[in-house]
Parts: C-alpha cells; structure tokens; sequence
C-alpha cells in the first residue's frame, strides 16, 4: 500500500512520512490498515520486532484525533516513554501535541487534558485511574506497547486492569494492542474484541542459528565459518568477525558480573576496530560517565567506552544508560554486554545477536533454568536495522553436538509461549481489588466479579469458581486491616452518580439493583489507593507505627518501609546473615513491629534483608558516599538511587498514612524521608531546601559555620566562595536563600585573600565584600551546576 493511499490523517502528516523515507507501508501495517486501523477498529498487531509496529500505532492515533479525539501510548518502561514522546514530538511540525507524564503517582497530570497524543507508563495510567482524571474520560484511542507483557508477574497484572478499566470507562473506545509474536494472539484479540494481525514478516531477513565448533550453522541449512582462535571465547570469536564486517553485535548473558566481564573481554576485540575519531569520541563519552558517579561500576564502564565496548544492566544509573544506549544506535559503542533487561527495554538493533547464557538462576527451580522461548526470542529480534544491516544474525552458542541439536529444538525450531494472564495471584489481585472499589468502578461484590469478568484472566480461566475464590479471600484481607467496609443489607436501586466520582456512570451500568453485599473503601482505604500503594504495604507501616512506643528513629523507618512488598530489598549474601543477625540484636529496640524468631528461618532472613536495606539507607542519610556504598553492599549505582527513590515514595505515603491514623510520629518519618531524599544529617535538613545546595555542599557550609539558610544571607562572601568554589554557584545559592546582593563581582575567595583561614562566617558583616579583583579561577568544574547524581556536591 502506497503512503499516498492513506485517508484521514491530520492535514501535513503525509508530507510528514514522505519526508521520512517512507513511501510504501510494510505489509503488516498495511494490513493493519485493512483491518480498520485507521477507522477506529480495535486491533492486535502480533508482529517481530522491526517491522513496523510503531507506525501502525502512528496511523490509529492520528487518525483518531483527526476524528476530533484523544489518544494515550502505554508503554512498559519510563525509558520508552522518554523515547517514544520524542519520536511522536515530530508531529508538532503539522499540529499535533505530545506530552509525557510517568511519576507521581498521586496527580492526575491534568495539563495533559490539552494535549492529543499522551505517553505513560502502564502503572501512571492506573494511578490516573485510581485519582480521578477526568481527561481520561476523552480517550479515543489507547495504544498498548508490548502487550504481550501482561504475563510479567510483576507488571502484567497492572496493564491488563488498566485496560479493562479504560475501555469500561470509555465503551466506545479503540483499543491497539502491540505485540512480539506470541503462541496465543488470538485469544489476547478475542478479549479485546479486536481484529488479528499476526506475521512473522521482517523487512529484512532474521536468520537464527547455532555456533559450535567453528562453524554458524542457520536455520536455513546453510552454514558460515567463524573459527575460534586459540583460547579466545566463542562471542570473541563471533564479535571480531561482525565488526570485521562492519556490524555492531549484542551479547546477552545472565547475570550483572558477566556483562562486566564480557565487556572487558570484547573491549580487547572492539579496540582493534576503531578510528582515530571514534577514539576521541569515545573518550569523551567515558569522561561522561566517570563524571557521573564516582563509583567502581562507573570506572570498570567508562574503561571498557574508551575500547568500544559497554555492559548494560540495572545497576546503572539511568544517565550510564542513556549515553550506551545512544552510543551504540550511533554505532559509535560496538559491542554491549546486557542482562536480558535491555531485549525488553529501548530500541538497540545490532547486526548480530549472540545469547551467550540461555539459563540462569531461578530460586523457584532450585538451580538453573533455561529461558523461555518468548525471551529468547525477544534477545534474538534485536539483529538487524533497515537501512543500516543487510540482514540481521541471531545466534546461541553450544559447546557439544548435543547441546546444538538441544538448542534449535528448545528456541530456534520453537513457537513462542502463550501469554497467560497473571492477575490471579494475590498480591496483585489486592491491589486492584482496593483500587476497583476506591474509585468506583464496582460499589458491590457482584459488581466487582462482573468487572473482573472482562480481564484476560477470567476469559482464560479453565477452573470454576477461582476467580470468586481469590476475590473473596481479598475481601477479607482488605476488611481486616480497615481498607473497605462490607454491607450485605440491600443496595439502592439506580445509580449512585455522586458517590463514585468521576467514573461513576461506567461503573453503575455494570451494577444490578436488589439484594448483593455491598462495599466501600475507608478514609484509609481510599489513601493508600491514591498513594499507589501495595495494600500489605500499607498495612505493615500502619501497624509498625501504631506499634511504636517511643520516638521512631530513622533506621527503625527505613528498616519499616524495605520490609513492604513495594521495595525490592537487598539480599543476604554469604555470610552476612551473622553480620547483620549482631546488628539486629544491637538495634534491636529501634526496629518496629514483632520480629520473627530466628527459628523462623525464612521469615527472620527476610527481616534481616530489610535490615540490610535499612542499613544502607541509613548509611546514605548519614552522608556516607556514593563510592563507599556500592562497594559496602556490593551494588551499582543503579541499584544505590533506585533504592533512595523508592524509599523516599514510600516513607511519603507513610507520612500520609500516618496522619491519616493521627499518628503522633508523622514529623519524625516527615524528617527520615527527607533525610533519605538529600543523603543528609538531620542538622543539614534547613541548608539543602536551598536550590543548588546538595549533600555535600551542604556539609562543606556547615562546617565553615554557616548552619542554615538565613546564615547565607549574613555570611562573608568571601568564606561561601571558599566553600563552594565557584562564583557562578555562589551567586544562585545566595540568590536561592534571598540575599539581597548574590553577586560576587570583585570577591576573592576567603582563602586567597587572607591568612586567616578560621572560615566562621554565620554572623559575618558583608563590609568585608569586594576586596580584591574577582578571578575566573574560582568557576573550575562548575561548567554544570546541575545536580547530575547522588554523588554531586
């Protein structure tokens, strides 16, 4: 189908396209077109990686604001969203606005009421749900990026309500699901009432093989000579030969220390391959990262940049990330090392992708477990760019005949696993339980079985009766930790439109009048579906402050929050049970709640581990830095700012709940969450709401004497210039703390200009300002005065 053939977009959009290089739809968006894309059709779209599936979303949403509607792109991964909001941005040029909105989880970001194309995360969209934004009432469109995700255990269950909450809302909605080729597409097509588009079409060819010996062998049967060199390893061996091509390669293994191992290994293969240029850049690139955190996992990053070569995983913060990342689509990195993570993440093809490991360490198995199809898959849809590879190679690696035989039975000859709905397991059912009754769209427990009909859970369920048994135990959990109330008196006829809010009329359409139990959230219940809560989360902080006799101190709260299902703690590692079981028994008295007995040996781990993480919290809020902690806990920088982020949401939701329960600690978690927020003492709180003063600014202050903000308005400029080292950066933090005079035209440093070094300043008289000339060499290193990482200041 010609480009030209398309109707109904915005006026502009097809000079748009054309003038991207396309003339001519690939054919599955081209079916997609036929199958009533563009004319308001719910559509599944099972397709490989590659092949179009990103425009097939562009035709649906455009073509429904041209209609006069409102479209929303869920997406899996902040970073997608990041990445698609600046792909869609290019519609503005014709009149279309874009916006993009992931954290947050109490607004209802209702800016976006304005905007034609929303990007979100699925778990954003569910907490809009939760809060009440009318504007979400104004979808014509929905479009779901990887939807075959609903069988993630972790997210699945949050995307696959999200939908059937979406399209209760909004009857009459379109409903474009994307997805990898799966085993089940149709039934994921039947549950959405939608039309089929399901290929294995690329618009370059895949071909998927095993190496052994040396020798490629293809599905095809044809076969490609790779030798291996003496001791040199297999995905060497197969790295040096793609870039002797003038390919880039992914290599996939299955843990954290192997990426970082690969990468250092192909570094020595990459570095052969590079020009003088690419040299340069790259160094630069490794100045980036090293800039960014002053860690070991920074250092072993920025080393292997410099050689071409890169490992991704989640221990990177997400700045190390995005500069891979880009380098590697630049072809400027040519090999990266990830964990499985990346096959789900960002849009990184390389001409060839090598799976190292296709087992790895699985604690439900005991041991090692080989990968499931659908993963494997997902790594091997990686190879190949249009316009930039001839093909594209995916590629397993066995080291006997067996294993080769083994591994094109068990992936290469294989169809991909069915989705299969996990909503059913508790802890996600709780969640969306609460949240279904606190925002209204069930007000009975008929109501509420009649709305989990519509999920993909019930249309798959094969056992009788299930879905109400674990609906039931739900209920009952909720209403023994006070989140809902249960009535089974009889229920008012009609409609109760002023009770439930904003989505009050879908929900009571779907209610019966006459005799059913009837349920309502609580003042609680309520908050800690607006909070974005796990409801066990919220009932293990209520009941560990309600249980708190004296004053919590911040290691008792962070312990707290990192034994809630919502943080993902630390694990103990050889030996550390013993060191942080003493640590228990010193601090015992500080912890909230009833510890298990140590007989309890699962349970008593588990505490530890929360130990553990509290720990490190409480080590990153006494200011301890950011290169003694990773290599304390043995962690990426990733892993240290994703764990500050998350308690910090978490002990503000405690900070709600406690006020909710008229808690007598609300300030004490009040000053726990900002000590977590800004790695500080409790003493340094006052001086770091002040803009650009960070953690270590902020103790650097403090020692010279000036202790809180209205000391910055008194103190001797030239003692905040010796401080802060910079006449730029000594400007803005004045002017952010409201002196009256910032400038510091004609200061000299404190140190420079006197022999007096003594450095008190709180109560200094500013007469003392202008002596001397001002010099330039005091800005060094405050080129950027952004606060770029935890480490800053």
């Amino acid at each position: 189908m010609n480009i030209e053939e398309l109707s109904g977009l915005p006026p502009g959009a097809i000079d748009h396209f054309r003038g991207e290089g396309i003339e001519e739809l690939y054919p599955p968006q081209a079916e997609a077109v036929e199958a009533g894309a563009t004319d308001g059709e719910n559509l599944v779209a099972a397709v490989p990686t590659a092949s179009g599936k990103t425009m097939i979303a562009a035709l649906s949403m455009l073509s429904a604001i041209q209609r006069g509607g409102k479209a929303l792109y869920i997406v899996p991964l902040r970073a997608l969203a990041s990445e698609k909001k600046e792909e869609f941005e290019a519609y503005e040029r014709f009149g279309v606005t874009v916006g993009v909105t992931t954290g947050n989880y109490e607004s209802t970001s209702d800016w976006l009421a304005t905007k034609d194309i929303v990007v979100a995360t699925s778990e954003k969209v569910d907490s809009l749900v939760r809060n009440g934004a009318d504007w979400l009432s104004d979808l014509t469109c929905v479009v779901s990026d990887e939807v075959h995700l609903i069988d993630d255990r972790n997210r699945g269950p949050t995307l696959e309500v999200t939908l059937a909450k979406l399209r209760k809302l909004n009857p009459r909605m379109q409903v474009v699901a994307l997805s990898a080729t799966v085993g089940n597409a149709d039934e994921i097509a039947d549950w959405l009432d939608a039309a089929l588009v399901d290929t294995d079409w690329r618009p370059i060819d895949l071909q998927m093989g095993v190496h052994y010996g040396n020798a490629l062998n293809f599905d095809d049967g044809s076969t490609r000579e790779v030798p291996v060199e003496g001791s040199e390893k297999q995905e060497a061996a197969l790295v040096r030969d793609i870039l002797q091509e003038g390919g880039s390669s992914l290599v996939f293994v299955n843990s954290r220390r192997n990426a970082e191992a690969a990468a250092r290994r192909l570094g020595s293969v990459s570095k052969n391959e590079l020009t003088a240029e690419e040299r340069t850049d790259l160094a630069d690139l490794a100045d980036e990262i090293r800039d960014d955190s002053d860690t070991e996992t920074s250092r072993d990053l920025a080393d292997a940049v410099e050689h071409g070569s890169a490992f991704h995983h989640a221990g990177l913060s997400s700045t190390q990330r995005s500069i891979v990342e880009d380098a590697f689509r630049d072809r400027l990195l040519k090999v990266i090392s990830a964990t499985p993570t990346l096959a789900a993440g960002v849009n990184t093809p390389a001409r060839r992708v090598i799976v190292r490991d296709w087992r790895r360490f699985d604690p439900s198995a005991g041991g090692m477990a080989p990968l499931d199809v659908l993963e494997v898959h997902q790594m091997m849809g990686r190879a190949g760019r249009p316009g930039l590879d001839p093909y594209g190679e995916a590629v397993l690696l066995a080291k006997s005949h067996d294993e080769s035989e083994e591994l094109f039975d068990r992936y290469i000859w294989a169809d991909p696993e069915p989705v299969r709905s996990k909503l059913a397991a508790e802890p996600a059912l709780r969640t969306h339980v609460l949240a279904t009754i606190a925002s209204g769209f069930a007000r009975t427990r008929e109501g509420l079985l009649e709305f989990l009909e519509a999920t993909l859970y019930a249309s798959q369920s094969s056992e009788p009766g299930r879905l109400e048994t674990v609906t039931d135990t739900v209920l009952e959990y909720l209403e023994s930790n006070d989140f809902i109330e249960r009535d089974s008196g009889n229920t008012d006829d009609g409609n109760d439109a002023d009770a439930a809010g904003a989505f009050t009329s879908a929900a009571d359409l779907a209610e019966e009048s006459g005799r059913d139990e009837t349920l309502e959230a609580t003042s609680l219940g309520h908050t800690v579906s607006r909070l974005y809560l796990d409801p066990m989360s919220a009932a293990e902080i209520v009941h560990g402050l309600e249980d708190a006799d004296e004053r919590p101190t911040a290691l008792g709260l962070y312990q707290l929050v990192s034994r809630t299902p919502d943080m993902y703690e630390l694990y103990l590692r050889s030996g550390e049970d013993e060191k942080f079981g003493e640590l228990f028994y010193e601090r015992e008295a500080e912890l909230l709640g009833n510890a298990p007995s140590e007989f309890e040996e699962e349970r008593f781990e588990d505490w530890l581990s929360a130990l553990k993480t509290g720990k490190l919290l409480e080590d990153w809020a006494t200011e301890t830095d950011e290169e003694q902690l990773t290599d304390r806990y043995k962690i990426g920088p990733g892993d240290l700012r994703g764990k500050v982020d998350t308690a910090e949401w978490l002990l503000g939701a405690a900070e709600s709940l406690a006020a909710e329960i008229d808690s007598e600690w609300t300030v004490a978690v009040r000053e726990a969450r900002a000590r977590v927020e800004h790695g500080v003492g409790e003493e340094l709180l006052e001086l770091v709401s002040v803009g650009g003063v960070g953690r270590k600014r902020a103790r650097r202050l403090y020692d010279a004497g000036i202790e809180e903000p209205a000391d910055l308005r008194t103190a001797d400029k030239r003692v905040v210039l010796d401080v802060l080292k910079g006449t730029k950066t000594a400007e803005n933090i004045l002017e952010n703390a409201g002196r009256e005079d910032s400038s510091m035209d004609g200061v000299e440093p404190k140190s420079a200009g006197s022999s007096d070094g003594s450095g008190t300043a709180a109560n200094a008289s500013d007469d003392a300002d202008g002596d001397g000339p001002a010099t330039d060499a005091t800005e060094t290193g405050d080129a950027d005065d952004s606060q770029a990482s935890l480490g800053d200041f």
